[in-house]
């Protein structure tokens, strides 16, 4: 399993550091190459350690046991716009997306960031991929790439106080 913090200039916290600790007690299961499970699988398998963090954690597809975390308000304080998350913790700082396959053929890290950016109250964005996503390509390492980048370079302020990437 690997693992970064983004700014590298900010330590990690407890809590960040217990998500880690649910991710590496079931890196047997899920570590990659070995093991090509989808990331709902992943997530299926990471279900339990994390409600016992306190995270609500998607269990379907299906409208109802998908994960919704506001983005817009409206009148009355009625939700206008939402996105879903993998998982969010139970005072809405921190949200999680596990990827597999198309976290970086299709860009989807890309578009966990920008979401992740829009929801209310989030802070923390942490943000899962395979270390191998097929022979040779490692999504992790290329992840970690955009994401050095991105904050070295400062063209780009993120109103994220830091984006946890993990391996598996």
């Amino acid at each position: 399993m690997n693992y970064q913090l983004f700014p590298r200039s900010r330590g990690m916290s407890e809590e960040l550091l217990s998500i880690i600790e649910c991710f590496g007690g079931v890196s047997d299961i899920i570590k990659s190459p070995e093991n090509e499970l989808k990331s709902d699988d992943v997530l299926r398998v990471l279900r339990v350690p994390l409600e016992g963090l306190g995270f609500r954690v998607e269990k379907g597809k299906s409208v109802d046991r998908k994960i919704k975390v506001p983005v817009l308000f409206g009148r009355n304080n009625s939700i206008d716009m939402e996105y879903n998350a993998d998982a969010w913790s139970a005072d809405g700082r921190i949200v999680i997306e596990v990827e597999a396959g198309r976290a970086v053929d299709n860009n989807a890290f890309l578009k966990n960031i920008f979401q992740a950016c829009l929801m209310h109250g989030v802070e923390y964005l942490v943000l899962a991929v395979r270390n191998e996503y097929r022979k040779y390509n490692r999504d992790f390492d290329k992840v970690y790439r955009f994401l050095e980048t991105l904050y070295l370079s400062g063209r780009i302020q993120l109103p994220l106080k830091g984006i946890l990437l993990i391996g598996y």
